[in-house]
């Protein structure tokens, strides 16, 4: 408990308020689906393309086997990122064809999964149904690439301002915390009991 009332002040509450501001207005600049939305939405995939180019190369570094797998991949997300961060026209392209194909792919193994864990999974009914969704909406974007953006737009919205509102909600929770073990905001004490 020492501890805890040693550290809780220096938490930085009001950087997650920040950070939770930040995502909403990304958010509404995304949704906004102009020349800064495509360009907004290519500068944080380049961002997360290095982060994993990073990981991987760290990764051929540290692991015990398929260290040039590793190796190799880290050099090509690390281009990628970088085609990604300088043109992000193209980015913006590949990204939106990306996604329909994605959807299709991944509901496809999320409705297999599902009926493979049936015996084990007393939800896996929920499994197929985010598949299936998956799917639906994979068909229907990768059939137009304005879908495709459309819908990659619409993702990358939803992400950013579900993150935003989780940050400020744990900004404010946080705060109470620290107000908690400082003492401050606290109920003053009442009368005492008879």
């Amino acid at each position: 408990m020492a501890n805890t009332r040693v550290l809780a002040p220096r938490a930085p509450w009001w950087l997650f308020l920040v950070t939770g501001i930040l995502w909403i207005v990304y958010a509404w600049i995304v949704l906004r689906f102009d020349n800064a939305s495509v360009a907004a939405v290519s500068v944080l995939a380049g961002l997360v393309v290095l982060f994993a180019a990073v990981s991987e190369l760290l990764m051929a570094v540290v692991a015990p086997s398929w260290r040039w797998l590793h190796a190799l991949l880290g050099v090509l997300f690390a281009i990628t990122g970088i085609v990604i961060l300088f043109r992000p026209g193209t980015g913006f392209a590949w990204l939106a064809a990306f996604v329909g194909w994605y959807l299709l792919i991944k509901g496809f193994f999320d409705v297999v999964i599902g009926f493979v864990s049936k015996p084990e999974n007393d939800a896996w009914w929920l499994s197929v149904l985010v598949g299936v969704v998956e799917v639906l909406l994979g068909f229907w974007a990768a059939g137009s690439w304005v879908r495709s953006a459309f819908l990659l737009v619409a993702l990358v919205a939803g992400v950013a301002l579900a993150h935003g509102i989780a940050d400020i909600v744990l900004a404010f929770r946080l705060r109470g915390i620290i107000s908690r073990f400082t003492g401050r905001g606290a109920a003053a004490p009442g009368p005492a009991a008879p």
